[in-house]
């Protein structure tokens, strides 16, 4: 009989699992190609005619099938390239079979499957080396397989490489054999049952940092030769995330040795491969001397959210890719726990707010989507790897905690853990587990978050004796946008209200309705909605409420809450419900804020403003950022102290990037292009931050000569973060004849495919230049769609969202319809519905603006 189709045209028929892969690998770099032969043990569970495997791109020489431990025969097959499939004929009988392939492939340079790598070594010399990344479907480029993430099993893997080179993989090392023409096999240790797209190796000139034991799992950093004196931070980091977790899960690390692995060229931040995670050089090769706060902090969150998958994600898995934003969302929600553990100082829950407005911008238009939602092909399964599933999936989880309490969630999680561990999941497992631990209505509450797309807008009312609140919710969405559906939540609120000569009192409500009323104790001198900042929604009060929190707001709030006063502000502006002008009181009224997460949504509102003015308008209105910035910087004082903390220093470096990008102060202008002449004899002279801030000012004002210094500084960087600013920076130069000369270097090849969309994304949103940029990515959109990696195609054109001028809108509009991006049409979508709310931000608020500014 024949196998079972499955529904879904894109899965493999039912009925038959694999158990175990005899994976032997051998690759040429010099040729660029690979050979290899992959015996699998299956469980067929009924007789069929023909068992089908995934396969893509790869050169099937010869296939023998039979019975497990006996003998195997030829067989006969077919392959089936646009569903990536591979069929080899019966019959078969129930029970176990083997099946013996060989096969050869050719390595690719798209960032995906089994590809090369290059880079020059210390002594100028090219070098490479072969390296895997399969999540979502790329491990049937490798290898023949049943490439989904249900189908667990074991890997026996054998990797024969040149003398000279090394060779890693998930497990540890075992043996090594010279064989007669004197290249080695590599053979390492079974792993765990685990999902083909965990499965990972690297073979090539690599070298590796001391070994950290770290309660008996062996911890090391696997790096291009030369780079040795970077890896202390990521050892440190990941030696503290590994007994983090280890603790927080209640459960061993799954691994026999745990590998981060720096890869030149590499398309995502980093991959969750089970003890041998693959990252960007900027993630773990890092000297703290040199590099800022946000740079240490990007490092530690991406080597513990990927540490933290090695338990939510490979130790239990999702059982298809719609179950994908529950993996990465608990993993970016571990993150951050883990770096507020691992610097305290860092405030990373002030932090979150930032990236959570991301999510906030996308989840407030029509074209948002569920956070969990069906995935049928390839193509979906990549779309899924987005702002919704890392950063709202990461909010409604922290939204979850904190409203059960910290340790009633990590109970339900522990359950959900050993329940399922060695196995696969869906979402509502969890809440089953964490509703049975807790006794709350868990799986109702996080359904109306995960099932629908949006967010409400929660809107509170004091009583006229202030003895009672009512908060009523609404879907928040955009002016300019798509209408979209009425919506209603099940709201796991926390709020703060201060009684009338009292202490704060904090309490929680379950918002189940379009209003409820809450009866205060006493009179109420103040009510903050939404404590802490812990649920996903904005929070709409009185405008007199607004101005009276803003001037009162260092006493009454905390900084997360005055992050979030701010955000909803501007949030209220494009929604129309605010003016811009009104936006820009509330600001004044904040001053003498200290904390830099609010800063940096103080002055993104500033630079939200700035694009939407010219002329003389845009010379008052950065007389009014002086006046709003000057006092903060001058209380940090330029020069940095040996009492600050990082986040002082970075709030240093922030405001004087805004006095000399947004305020454009000629004196601060002419001390930045000071400091990038110290900066250029001997950059450990000057703080980090201060040196990001002046090279993004100097960028903006900058000459052909400046140009050339940054390009030769990119050359000759000696850390890859320093390498990136350059880079990114030579996107802010206001001439276009200087950006034209990356953009042919784009073209040659010269600019590593993984940085390129994100130069070109930053060189669209440049004030002066955004308009030729995007005409050069229009024109060359073939030649650069076949350059990149796919998963960064839609992240190329996210700025185009920042040209909201009414041709724009029609022509990029008419641009997409002719060049669909199949991998990220929805969002896509988003980035479209973001400009037409832009567009329609700027027919409201410019004319005012340009009126209320008016000498």
């Amino acid at each position: 009989m024949p196998n079972e189709p499955h529904p879904n045209d894109h899965r493999l028929p039912t009925g038959v699992a694999p158990t175990r892969y005899r994976l032997r690998l051998e690759p040429d770099l010099g040729a660029e190609s690979f050979g290899g032969s992959v015996v699998i043990s299956v469980d067929v569970a009924d007789p069929v005619d023909a068992i089908t495997v995934n396969s893509d791109g790869l050169t099937i020489r010869s296939i023998r099938t039979g019975p497990s431990g006996g003998a195997l025969a030829d067989a006969t097959f077919s392959l089936d390239p646009d569903h990536e499939r591979l069929t080899i004929d019966g019959p078969f009988t129930a029970g176990p079979v083997d099946l013996a392939i060989d096969f050869e492939g050719a390595f690719n340079d798209q960032l995906v499957g089994f590809y090369l790598s290059r880079f020059t070594d210390t002594d100028g010399t090219p070098r490479t080396l072969a390296t895997t990344q399969f999540e979502a479907t790329h491990a049937r480029k490798a290898f023949p397989c049943f490439d989904e993430p249900a189908h667990k099993a074991v890997f026996d893997i054998e990797i024969v490489a040149a003398a000279e080179h090394q060779a890693i993989a998930n497990t540890a090392e075992v043996s090594t054999e010279t064989l007669d023409d004197g290249r080695v096999l590599h053979r390492f240790a079974p792993t765990v049952v685990m999902s083909t797209y965990l499965v990972a190796f690297v073979i090539g000139p690599l070298e590796f940092s001391r070994t950290v034991d770290v309660d008996g799992v062996p911890l090391r950093i696997v790096h291009v030769p030369g780079k040795g004196d970077l890896t202390e931070f990521a050892l440190e980091s990941g030696a503290f995330a590994l007994r983090h977790f280890g603790e927080y899960f209640g459960l061993p690390y799954p691994g026999d040795k745990c590998d981060l692995v720096a890869v030149p060229d590499f398309a995502f931040g980093a991959m969750e491969n089970l003890g041998c995670i693959t990252f960007r050089e900027t993630v773990l090769l890092i000297d703290p001397s040199k590099a800022t706060q946000p740079e240490l902090q990007r490092a530690a969150d991406v080597i513990h959210h990927e540490l933290a998958h090695m338990w939510f994600g490979d130790l239990v898995t999702m059982e298809w890719w719609n179950g994908l934003w529950l993996n990465e969302a608990f993993a970016t929600f571990m993150e951050m726990r883990c770096t507020d553990a691992f610097r305290p100082a860092w405030d990373r829950w002030v932090d979150f707010g930032l990236s959570r407005t991301a999510a906030f911008d996308t989840d407030a238009l029509a074209s948002t989507r569920p956070i969990e939602f069906e995935v049928v092909s390839p193509d979906d399964a990549e779309g899924m790897f987005d702002i919704l599933t890392y950063e709202k999936g990461a909010a409604v989880v922290r939204m979850l905690e904190q409203y059960l309490g910290e340790d009633a969630f990590r109970a339900g999680i522990r359950r959900y853990m050993q329940t399922h561990q060695f196995a696969n999941a869906d979402t509502t497992d969890l809440w089953d587990a964490i509703e049975a631990e807790t006794g709350e209505p868990v799986r109702r509450i996080m359904d109306s978050w995960i099932f629908q797309g949006g967010f409400p807008l929660v809107t509170v009312t004091l009583s006229p004796d202030r003895r009672s609140v009512e908060f009523t919710q609404e879907r928040f969405g955009y002016a300019g946008g798509d209408p979209a559906e009425p919506q209603q939540w099940v709201i796991p609120l926390r709020y703060r209200w201060t009684p009338q000569g009292g202490a704060p009192v904090t309490e929680r409500v379950l918002l189940d309705g379009p209003s409820t009323t809450i009866t205060l104790a006493a009179p109420a001198e103040s009510v903050v909605a939404n404590a802490e900042g812990a649920s996903f929604l904005r929070v709409a009060y009185h405008p007199d409420v607004v101005e009276e929190l803003a001037d009162n707001a260092q006493e009454v709030m905390l900084a997360v809450e005055r992050y979030a006063l701010v955000d909803d502000a501007w949030a209220t502006v494009l929604a129309g419900r605010l003016s811009a002008g009104q936006f820009l009181s509330v600001l004044e009224l904040m001053t003498t804020e200290s904390d830099r997460s609010v800063w940096q949504r103080i002055i993104g509102g500033f630079s939200s403003i700035d694009h939407l003015i010219s002329g003389d308008a845009a010379e008052a209105f950065a007389e009014i950022v002086h006046d709003s910035l000057a006092p903060a910087l001058a209380g940090l004082g330029l020069t940095p102290l040996p009492a600050d903390t990082d986040r002082e220093r970075q709030l240093r470096g922030d405001l004087i990037r805004a006095m000399g990008t947004l305020a454009r102060d000629l004196e601060i202008q002419e001390e930045a292009k000071r400091t990038m002449s110290v900066v250029k004899r001997d950059p450990e002279l000057v703080d980090a931050a201060i040196t990001a801030a002046a090279l993004d000012i100097v960028a903006s004002i900058g000459d052909a000569a400046d140009f050339d210094d940054y390009r030769a500084a990119m050359a000759a960087a000696s850390t890859p973060q320093e390498e990136v600013r350059y880079l990114y920076a030579l996107a802010d130069f206001p001439d276009h004849d200087l950006l034209a000369v990356m953009e042919a270097e784009i073209l040659a090849g010269n600019v590593r495919s993984q940085n390129v969309a994100f130069w070109l994304r930053r060189g669209i949103v440049n004030r002066e230049c955004g308009r030729d940029v995007w005409q050069f990515i229009e024109t060359e959109w073939d030649r650069l769609v076949e350059l990149i990696p796919s998963n960064t195609v839609v992240r190329m054109v996210d700025g185009v969202s920042s040209l909201t001028h009414p041709a724009d809108v029609e022509m990029i509009a008419a641009f997409f319809d002719a060049h669909p991006i199949t991998q990220g049409a929805k969002t896509l979508s988003q980035i479209l519905e973001r400009q037409r709310v832009g567009a329609a931000l700027r027919a409201r608020e410019s004319s005012r603006l340009e009126a209320l500014l008016a000498p």
